[in-house]
């Protein structure tokens, strides 16, 4: 089979790394892609978000699958679109993808459904929203409803913290149209964790638990970022707990799909906290996390494309996955000042030493050539994922590896998985 992977980071490179093991795939293209991509795939110069023009470039290759990985194309209906034309592709319909793509559609779909979710109310209104912040209780949560690349949420712990990011979002529009409506949720306490579950409509399969460092620096500090690192298993799901998320979150999901008539064939990643009061739902993505894809990936010892074709054709009831049970930890590198304005093209050196070890496989993110050299070109760069028998022996390797590879302006966690 011939396959396009689209979008150009970290995720791309693992799905793609991980399609090249199946006896199925004949030729993998991606687009735009990255330097990573470019040594397992044929990268294409078509930008995730131009939805005809990666639909011709799928015709004009013949290809016989698509998989979407970014959330933007999604959310913008590329799924509907290669439907229209004809085309085989993975990932939810923009009617199912607005789960991701509006906080407050979710919101009211888990309200609805009884999917357990922090209390929140919502605003269009700036000073409605500046109104209620002075009367409530604190710290509490500010999110844009919109897509804000995993950015647009802020931690407030006084009225004076909430009316800055509510005149940021909303009226300085730092996340552009993604502050035109904000979510205000109360503040949750615990630990934090991810769930990835293929859904055909009816079915679903769930993956193992990863946990996500989303702060871009040591002890849960500074800015939020795009994800820093991530560590599967999370440590907070056990097999008793892993029943409780499948029985409060998951089929509660499926059938709130029925009842709502919303077609849903994808992958579904909530994002989880873990609280006194049990499980809740912080947010619905509808795609592959990034870097939670990185450790699954590595742990994932089934065919990946019969996952994804038994998501299409809703037979997900007849797979078994089966699943390597060491840790996989994978460290974010990224470029100075991430998440904020950053500097491309540093020449980066290293990543050949780093994957000498077996357990360690370096993923692309933020990269591209440049005159015979691999150079910087994004906020996260490489994700070096290692697995290892327990938490700390991947955590060594993964650090080891990451310490072997230079670039201007490097920065990463030191505290993944700790």
């Amino acid at each position: 089979m011939k396959i396009l992977v689209i979008g150009s980071g970290g995720r791309e490179h693992a799905l793609l790394w991980k399609l090249s093991q199946s006896s199925r795939v004949t030729q993998l293209l991606c687009a735009p892609g990255n330097a990573g991509t470019a040594g397992i795939a044929t990268n294409h110069p078509v930008a995730a978000i131009d939805l005809q023009g990666l639909a011709d470039l799928a015709k004009a290759e013949q290809v016989d699958l698509t998989i979407v990985g970014p959330d933007d194309p999604l959310a913008a209906g590329i799924i509907d679109l290669f439907h229209q034309q004809g085309l085989r592709v993975f990932g939810p319909v923009a009617a199912a993808a607005l789960l991701e793509a509006s906080k407050s559609f979710a919101k009211d779909f888990m309200v609805r459904h009884g999917i357990p979710t922090a209390g929140s109310v919502t605003f269009s209104d700036s000073s409605a929203a500046l109104i209620h912040c002075r009367s409530a209780v604190y710290p509490l949560v500010v999110k844009a409803d919109g897509l804000a690349l995993g950015k647009g949420v802020v931690i407030a712990h006084s009225p004076t913290e909430a009316e800055t990011a509510i005149r940021e979002i909303m009226v300085e529009k730092i996340f552009g149209d993604a502050g035109n409506t904000v979510v205000i949720e109360e503040f949750l306490t615990g630990p934090e964790c991810s769930l990835h579950a293929l859904i055909d409509n009816k079915n679903y399969i769930l993956f193992p638990d990863a946990k996500d460092h989303k702060r871009a620096l040591d002890g849960d500090q500074g800015l939020n970022t795009g994800g820093m690192g991530t560590i599967s298993p999370s440590r907070v799901v056990d097999d008793a707990m892993r029943q409780r998320l499948a029985r409060e979150v998951l089929e509660p999901f499926v059938k709130g799909l029925a009842a709502d008539g919303l077609p849903f064939q994808g992958m579904l990643f909530p994002g989880l906290m873990m609280t006194p009061n049990g499980p809740k739902v912080l947010e619905f993505n509808c795609r592959f996390g990034d870097p939670e894809t990185q450790s699954l990936m590595r742990r994932l010892k089934s065919d990946l494309l019969d996952l994804i074709e038994a998501t299409i054709d809703g037979t997900l009831a007849d797979a078994r996955p089966e699943w390597d049970q060491r840790v996989a930890v994978c460290v974010v590198l990224a470029s100075g000042g991430y998440p904020g304005p950053i500097e491309k093209g540093k020449v980066i050196t290293g990543i050949e030493k780093a994957s000498a070890d077996p357990d360690v496989v370096v993923f692309h993110a933020g990269t591209a050539h440049k005159e015979g050299h691999v150079v910087t070109n994004g906020g996260r760069v490489l994700g070096v994922t290692a697995l290892g028998s327990t938490l700390e022996e991947a955590r060594q390797k993964a650090y080891a590896a990451a310490d072997k590879i230079a670039f201007e302006g490097k920065q990463l966690r030191r505290d993944i998985g700790a």
